[in-house]
C-alpha cells in the first residue's frame, strides 16, 4: 500500500487568499498538490454545511482562508467566518471528527509565500493525523 497522501478542501477568498495562491504559482512555489481549492468571493459564504459535507464525503482536512480581520472586500465577512468555525469546531466531536482538520487562516493578497508555506505545513499536520476515517468507509 503506498504511503498516505491527505487531500484537502481549501475555501479560500476571492480577493485574498486565491491571489495569494496565483502569486505563490507564478513565483513557482511548491506546496502539496493534493490541495483542492474552491474559489469563494469571500469566506463569509463558508457555510458550515459545505465543511462537515467535504468531511463526510472523504476530505481529510479542510482550509478556511481569506482576507486579514480589517481588509475584507465585504466589510466583515472574514468575521463572520471566524465566528462560524469556532462554532464548528465546537460541533465537530458530535460528527465522530477531529477539530483538528479544519484550520482558518488569512492570508493577504501578497503573501504568496505565506500561502506556500500554510500549505505545506497544514498537509503535513493532515498527515499525521491519518486518513479521515470516513474515507475507510467508504466504498471506491
Amino acid at each position: 500500500m503506498s504511503e498516505f497522501e491527505p487531500t484537502i478542501i481549501a475555501f479560500v477568498c476571492n480577493w485574498c487568499t486565491y491571489t495569494a495562491a496565483d502569486l505563490a504559482g507564478t513565483s513557482r512555489l511548491s506546496y502539496p498538490p493534493n490541495v483542492r481549492m474552491i474559489r469563494m468571493m469571500c469566506t463569509g459564504m463558508v457555510d458550515p454545511k459545505y465543511v462537515i459535507k467535504a468531511l463526510l464525503e472523504g476530505a481529510d482536512g479542510v482550509l478556511i482562508s481569506g482576507c486579514h480581520p480589517g481588509d475584507c472586500h465585504y466589510i466583515n465577512g472574514n468575521l463572520k467566518a471566524r465566528r462560524r468555525v469556532k462554532l464548528l469546531k465546537e460541533i465537530l466531536p458530535k460528527f465522530g471528527f477531529d477539530q483538528r482538520r479544519i484550520k482558518l487562516t488569512w492570508i493577504g493578497a501578497s503573501e504568496g509565500i505565506d500561502f506556500a508555506k500554510t500549505m505545506r505545513e497544514l498537509a503535513a499536520e493532515i498527515k499525521s493525523l491519518g486518513p479521515n476515517e470516513t474515507r475507510a468507509q467508504m466504498v471506491i
